[in-house]
């Protein structure tokens, strides 16, 4: 009954083909509905029924991910089937679908030993493709046998197959190379091209991973790099020589000759061609007529009009840049054109060429070419020059610039370039250099002043962290500016409403800064000053004295009370806190700013205050190492990995609310209950503003209209991004940026500014490889096997040479008497064995391969 059932499921199963059409349907219950057919189908005994079955769920899983992994036993019951469809389909199951960690992986080990013994070639082929890639440490080291005895079969098919599954083996069960490697070898010096092919490509696979350990096999390399004609096998041997070439510098000159003659060669295809020009730019530098050779024909690929050996030119001049920078510019034309491909690769490597040629006599010229591709290229193109510009010009503490006036202000044109996604690259640069370089402070504060005014940059978001940047540069150098008053105004512009909360906040704190050194120059002024907001420059160009009147101070001060009483009810707790705290600080001095007009008294309350907060700004900002916070030593007895769930216990008297306690100061000594009383009775919030900071503001939107957002539009800023889409387009246009822009300026003979550089920490800190030595037993091993290959030679020369010496001896003795010649045969045996040990043991410690005389 049961086999009746079993011809009955065999006869009306789904085959291959049908599940195909069927999936061609799309109908979306189809392959569930095939699942469960093929979960009923597996479990029968009939090995037909269950191939075709583990057939379609093979297609299954690798065409739509099906996991298959419940189905490893049915697999391998499938492999044990004496029929070779059968064995196909369990073999591909196999490989698709098993890992480490299958469980029934032991189950596989005799099936392919009895494979691997099989008189047919086709089934010990199945079974060398699948240890290939399934192959664990324990079939590698239980099948190694095995694989040694194809490794010297005299069909080719399994001979090559063998050889390839030797990296496996090898990576899995490194002690194989005992028992494989010298069989190895031995298929180096076979006449099928097949067989010379994979074995070249196990070699090249094998040296990529540790090239030392196969300096000894350079003459039979050497040899096939000569003699082959096959152009697959003569890039494989390349690509060896150009790992052995880099650790052993002896071998380039051999090298050299018959790379060129294939370089010379009329009809070379395009990828040998190009394999020898990048081994010439990789390992064999030095050689000035390979170098001279290559360079001449790099320009086939740079010239060519197809785009993939355009490329390849690209990218083989970039490997030599870095030694020979020549080659580049020989071909400096094609690099610059190379800019203008329609193919994004080509224009990316032709830009990493371009910079690989900066230096500090260039470096002006060509940000010039850069800047002006990028203000037409697409945004991705145009984002990677502004990004390599700014990489090549910060290196090393920006060592290739000296005119760092010109640099600010590149800087602060990329902000107006279309498209610029740069911003936090700008914003650490402008910072960056403010806290590095003193004399291009001004220059830095008039780019931000520029970035501060125009309106048209509040509206891109890339650009917000450049405007943090201005206006931290703006407050932070303000004696530098020539219009305080200008800064503050920008810095409080209803527009700003446009930027985030933790930039708004940076605004408030550097308009803080700018009233507090407007306001220490007013107070400390022993007369006041004719003109409003005057300013008066040493002959150093650096120093900078500004005067104000009452009526100056009074308009600033009335300017930032009055862009600050909106933002002291916002949301956001950061913005609240800062405006509120500026307003405090104008209320506790508003009323004393007259009295200083009629009275020369300095020791007032508002002087001391202002006085202090001079002092807090004082301090300069300097640059921070990278790695400062990992050069603090950890305090003696902190447990960082320990269990912190009892520290609020521990901690309890900490973390309680410390009472309120009354702070004095020498300098500052001022109640804020009183500032309360006095903010009361001034006026109360709810009222409306008096008339002269209603005629200020009416005066302010009449002549500087633009900064103020549309009347029509909604005042409820709480969804920005509404906004920002609602009035994007209404923005005027940012400052608009010509191709002569970049120009270089009329270069004026300076010596090149100091910039601050930290001892250590500058760049950030790499982190250490974390990927494992695997491959060192695998090297251990295959020295080992090269080392005991010369070891019989070694010693029949040492025998050779023993024989000689002894001849020598039996002739002195004949001349000299019986006493004499005995102590001096003992003198010279002793002294010569011991001379040899002793250079038997310098060179097994420093020398462990060495390389065949016969080719150097």
């Amino acid at each position: 009954m049961a086999s009746s059932n079993s011809l009955m499921d065999s006869l009306f199963q789904r085959s291959l083909e049908d599940l195909i059409k069927g999936l061609r349907l799309g109908e979306s219950t189809f392959i569930s509905r095939s699942l469960e057919e093929i979960r009923r189908e597996i479990k029968l005994t009939d090995l037909s029924t269950k191939s075709v079955a583990l057939q379609k769920l093979s297609y299954l899983a690798a065409l739509h991910g099906v996991d298959m992994a419940w189905a490893a036993f049915h697999a391998v019951e499938v492999v044990s089937s004496s029929r070779f469809a059968h064995k196909r389909i369990g073999y591909h199951a196999i490989a698709q679908s098993f890992s480490d960690q299958t469980p029934v992986m032991l189950l596989i080990t005799n099936q392919l030993r009895k494979d691997l013994n099989s008189s047919n070639e086709h089934e010990v082929s199945l079974a060398l493709e699948c240890l290939a890639r399934i192959g664990t440490d324990d079939l590698a080291r239980d099948l190694t046998s095995e694989v040694f005895t194809l490794l010297g079969s005299s069909k080719a098919l399994v001979r090559k197959k063998a050889i390839g599954v030797v990296l496996r083996v090898f990576d899995k069960y490194p002690d194989a190379v005992k028992v494989c490697f010298k069989r190895l070898v031995e298929n180096l010096e076979s006449s099928d091209p097949q067989l010379l092919s994979a074995v070249v490509g196990v070699f090249c696979e094998l040296t990529a991973k540790d090239p030392r350990s196969y300096l000894p096999l350079a003459p039979e390399f050497y040899k096939i790099l000569v003699d082959s004609r096959n152009n697959w096998v003569l890039i494989k041997v390349l690509k060896i020589f150009a790992k052995l070439a880099s650790i052993e510098p002896r071998l380039a000159k051999k090298v050299a000759d018959p790379v060129c003659e294939h370089m010379r060669k009329q009809n070379v295809g395009k990828s040998l061609l190009f394999e020898c020009i990048r081994t010439v730019f990789s390992s064999l530098s030095d050689q000035e007529t390979a170098l001279k050779l290559a360079v001449a024909k790099i320009r086939e690929f740079l010239v060519d009009d197809d785009p993939n050996l355009k490329y390849l030119g690209l990218h083989a001049l970039s490997i030599v840049a870095g030694k020979h920078l020549w080659a580049v510019l020989e071909n400096k034309e094609a690099v610059v054109k190379a800019m203008s491909d329609e193919d994004p690769n080509v224009k990316l490597e032709a830009l990493h060429l371009l910079m690989a040629m900066v230096n500090e006599d260039n470096v002006t010229e060509i940000s010039r070419i850069l800047m002006n591709y990028a203000l037409k290229s697409d945004p991705l193109f145009c984002n990677e020059i502004i990004g390599s510009i700014l990489v090549a010009c910060s290196r090393d503490s920006y060592e290739i610039i000296v005119d760092f006036d010109w640099y600010v202000s590149l800087l602060g044109e990329m902000a107006r370039v279309p498209h610029c996604q740069r911003g936090k690259e700008i914003e650490h640069q402008l910072i960056d250099i403010g806290t590095r370089v003193k004399d291009a402070r001004l220059e830095l504060v008039r780019v931000s002043r520029a970035l501060l005014i125009d309106p048209a940059l509040l509206g891109n978001q890339f650009l917000h962290p450049i405007l943090s940047a201005a206006a931290w540069a703006s407050g932070e150098y303000v004696e530098f500016s020539k219009s305080p008053y200008e800064i503050a105004e920008a810095l409080l512009q209803p527009r700003t409403c446009l930027l985030p909360d933790s930039i708004r906040a940076i605004y408030i704190h550097s308009a803080f800064k700018v009233l507090v050194f407007s306001l220490g120059a007013y107070f400390s002024a022993q007369e006041p000053t004719s003109p409003p907001l005057a300013q008066e420059s040493t002959s150093s160009g650096h120093s900078v004295v500004n005067g104000f009147t009452y009526n100056s101070i009074s308009s600033l001060v009335n300017m930032i009370e009055l862009g600050l009483c909106s933002l002291s009810g916002t949301i956001d707790v950061e913005v609240q806190e800062r405006a509120k705290n500026v307003l405090g600080f104008i209320g506790m001095i508003k009323h004393e700013i007259a009295e200083k007009a009629t009275s020369q008294n300095s020791e007032t309350e508002a002087h001391r205050a202002i006085a202090f907060m001079e002092d807090v700004f004082s301090e300069e900002l300097g640059p921070v190492s990278s790695t400062a916070q990992e050069k603090v030593p950890l305090p003696e007895g902190l447990e960082l990995n320990e269990n912190l769930e009892g520290l609020q216990e521990i901690c309890r008297e900490v973390l309680e609310p410390m009472a309120e306690s009354d702070y004095s100061s020498d300098k500052v000594s001022f109640s804020v209950a009183k500032l309360r009383i006095r903010d009361q009775e001034e006026a109360s919030s709810s009222l409306p503003p008096p008339l002269e900071s209603s005629s200020l503001l009416a005066e302010h939107r009449k002549r500087h209209g633009l900064y103020y957002l549309s009347s029509q539009k909604s005042e409820d800023h709480n969804d920005r991004e509404g906004n920002d889409n609602n009035t994007s387009n209404e923005y005027p246009p940012a400052n608009e940026i010509s191709v002569d822009s970049f120009k270089p300026k009329k270069k004026i003979s300076k010596p090149r500014p100091v910039v601050v550089k930290l001892d250590e920490g500058d760049e950030p800190k790499r982190k250490p490889d974390a990927s494992s030595s695997n491959d060192e037993s695998l090297s251990r091993a295959i020295q080992t096997a090269l080392m005991g290959k010369g070891k019989g030679k070694e010693k029949e020369k040492e025998r050779v040479k023993e024989n000689h010496e002894m001849n020598v001896d039996t002739e002195n003795i004949e001349q000299s008497s019986r006493r004499e010649k005995k102590n001096k045969k003992n003198g010279e045996r002793s002294s010569k064995r011991s001379s040899r040990r002793q250079r038997g043991k310098e060179a097994s410690v420093t020398k462990p391969v060495e390389v065949p005389d016969l080719l150097l």
